[in-house]
């Protein structure tokens, strides 16, 4: 059975950053926000093509790895897939490079859809819609084959899908920093810990794993 699975980033006070740009897409606080997970043995491998064996082990690693398994389809939004980094270049293909991670069908919520359908290597194809949450969802179950979707962010994208109630795991990576600015993903969002179960982890990093599952 299909799930609808999402992993964020998040400091202890709650943010994740608002500063992206054409050169830095991410913002300026993703490095330290994500040091942790892009350490680990598995990040170098899927992202990096490192097959040296370097990297770090432990519970990130195994989170790493568990992010990469059993996915079908992926949903973005705009901002995440780099639609609004060069929005006048027809030959731009977001920022992920000539062989994105995904390896599968990704649906890029825009409204500046409908747009031709871009393949890229390793079996990546970024389709356009602009849609609902739940209209995307369904197309994208469909593509995913039985395997599960995952909604990759960024901000605006997951809470609209976290607000609609359509999120069925969600793994939650809190690095042990203040960012004190940024956007605050869980505000006016509430009830999750009484329709999904909770567990917790501290990673040897310090990375605290919040895992919700409905």
């Amino acid at each position: 059975m299909t799930r609808v699975r999402m992993n964020l980033f998040a400091s202890l006070d709650g943010y994740t950053p608002s500063d992206a740009s054409p050169d830095n897409p991410m913002g300026e606080d993703w490095g330290r926000l994500t040091a942790a997970w892009a350490s680990t043995r598995t990040f170098r491998e899927r992202i990096f093509g490192d097959t040296s064996g370097a990297g770090t082990t432990g519970v990130d690693d195994r989170v790493g790895r568990e992010f990469f398994e059993g996915v079908g389809a992926e949903i973005l939004g705009a901002g995440m897939f780099g639609l609004h980094s060069f929005p006048d270049d027809p030959e731009w293909k977001g920022w992920w490079g000539d062989r994105p991670p995904f390896g599968t069908p990704v649906f890029v919520l825009t409204s500046t859809a409908p747009r031709p359908a871009i393949e890229m290597d390793g079996g990546t194809t970024f389709h356009f819609r602009n849609a609902s949450p739940e209209e995307v969802l369904a197309e994208a179950t469909e593509a995913a084959g039985g395997q599960d979707v995952r909604v990759g962010g960024g901000y605006r994208t997951a809470r609209a899908f976290l607000r609609a109630g359509l999120v069925d795991d969600l793994h939650l990576m809190i690095t042990p920093i203040f960012l004190g600015r940024g956007n605050r993903l869980f505000d006016d969002l509430t009830g999750m810990d009484r329709t999904h179960t909770v567990t917790t982890e501290v990673a040897e990093s310090g990375t605290i794993h919040v895992t919700l599952t409905r």
